[in-house]
């Protein structure tokens, strides 16, 4: 699908459809004004009636802006589908009302995605061209374009995260994954190092390796670096990357197996970030730690009760082998505090707990840590993003939940009631305490992957945290 602007005038353009966004049904001539209000289309956001004689799809949009106009161009590209349309052309000046260009493209490319790897049949319908006339358009025409281009690569690479993830397991495992982080390697100020179980054994990575054994995958060990010859700031991103989560030997139920494939969702996202920064070309350092691993049951398994010694020296006693993100992470934490110097910010993201969910629902992002004023910058990211995130409180009775008798510390609380924040509590023991106010811990459980279409988010994987940690790293440049 090509989407291009267009200087010329909306009536000048050719086109099989029109999305035309409509709020204000007074601007409206009289014939379309009563069959819309006959239909009811004015009552609510996202109704549409296709004018077949006019040639234009109108869409309700109670509000012109943020979230609601890109779920109404979410709602467009998919109603169109449903047709032989191979083009559509829309103003970016709605009811005298300039759009904000971005939130158009996030519409029409995130709405619009489909994972069909595995179909048989393929879709024959598709949009070949999207033309967007800007000629009304109030901005300067090339910041327009500007705007324009950076949207469609931020898209594009949630869309490339999203593959990753909807991938099958057979198909994507640590070797696939290395792969696709070598390739990434391979843009502009981007470097890629992939180290093998040899170096987790030899640098003490045990609850990694360890997470990994009964696989006949081998794990792997992904460090991408994007630095840019002037940047502003250095921040340090770790995810998890369990291609396939059987729960191990704490086997999972056979319903809770079917999505496992999702768990690989905080390294995917990582790998997109990279990818993203590549193309846009930041003016930052940005690492990227992942952790690919995949877990699984067999004769080489780990156990529970097993004592696994982390790379920081500390160690655990397992009393849960379905807890394996946050051993992965443990050791791609220390990892990273150990070879990357300076940096102002490290944050990790992973699918980690139900529990998160529990707490905010699918939607939401789980946001833990300890210092306040950085929470204040996600959350602005957040919005700036529409990504949601929510954030949950640490204490000091939830950590003692973390003690063990025989090892400095269990890898599960026996009390489920908090599962997140204990979670989140386990990670800040590989910490340094001189980071500890530089740490974000994100539980991506719930909105990496749902089984439903929401917003401009398909079935399956979102690609989240792509949109929000790009505004945020602008936002951290601009203040330099």
């Amino acid at each position: 699908m090509n989407i291009n602007l267009s200087k010329k005038n909306i009536e000048d353009i050719n086109s099989d459809i029109e999305i035309v966004i409509i709020k204000n049904k007074k601007l409206l001539d009289k014939k379309i004004k009563n069959i819309l209000e006959n239909i009811c289309l004015f009552d609510e956001s996202n109704k549409t009636y296709f004018d077949v004689e006019n040639k234009k799809l109108y869409v309700s949009c109670l509000k012109l802006k943020d979230e609601s106009l890109k779920i109404a161009f979410s709602t467009a590209i998919n109603e169109i589908k449903k047709y032989d349309l191979k083009t559509i052309k829309l103003a970016i000046v709605q009811e005298n009302k300039e759009l904000n260009i971005s939130n158009i493209i996030e519409g029409l490319v995130l709405g619009s995605y489909e994972f069909n790897k595995y179909k048989s049949k393929k879709e024959e319908r598709v949009i070949e061209e999207i033309t967007i006339s800007i000629e009304k358009a109030n901005t300067d025409k090339k910041d327009l374009q500007k705007q324009f281009e950076e949207s469609l690569i931020v898209c594009n690479s949630v869309n490339y995260t999203r593959d990753i993830v909807n991938t099958a397991p057979e198909d994507y495992y640590p070797e696939t994954m290395a792969n696709d982080a070598i390739e990434i390697g391979k843009n502009k100020n981007v470097t890629c190092t992939i180290y093998d179980e040899n170096y987790l054994l030899k640098n003490g990575m045990n609850a990694m390796y360890n997470v990994g054994l009964a696989s006949r995958h081998e794990s792997k060990l992904i460090h991408l670096t994007y630095k840019h010859k002037n940047p502003k700031a250095k921040i340090v991103l770790v995810g998890k990357g369990v291609t396939y989560d059987t729960g191990g030997l704490s086997l999972k139920r056979g319903d809770g197996m079917v999505s496992m494939k999702c768990d690989k969702g905080g390294a995917a996202s990582i790998l997109g970030i990279i990818r993203t920064l590549a193309k846009l070309e930041l003016p930052i350092e940005v690492h990227a730690i992942a952790g690919a691993v995949e877990n699984m049951i067999g004769g080489d398994a780990y156990k529970p009760g097993d004592i696994l010694k982390a790379s920081n020296g500390k160690t655990i006693e397992v009393t849960n082998t379905d807890a394996e993100g946050r051993l992965v992470l443990a050791d791609c934490l220390h990892f990273a505090q150990k070879n990357i110097k300076d940096f102002d910010y490290i944050f990790d993201f992973a699918t980690l707990t139900g529990a998160s969910i529990g707490a905010f629902g699918g939607y939401t992002t789980a946001v833990m840590g300890f210092n306040d004023k950085l929470k204040n910058k996600i959350l602005k990211a957040s919005k700036q993003s529409g990504e949601l995130v929510g954030f949950l409180p640490f204490n000091d009775y939830m950590a003692n939940l973390l003690k063990s008798e025989t090892a400095d510390f269990v890898n599960t609380s026996p009390n489920k009631n908090g599962g997140a924040i204990t979670a989140s509590l386990f990670l800040s023991k590989f910490i340094e305490d001189k980071n500890k106010k530089k740490w974000l811990h994100f539980d991506i459980a719930g909105p990496s992957y749902r089984k439903e279409r929401w917003g401009v988010n398909p079935y399956g994987a979102t690609g989240v945290a792509i949109r929000m940690m790009i505004k945020f790293m602008e936002e951290v440049i601009k203040k330099r």
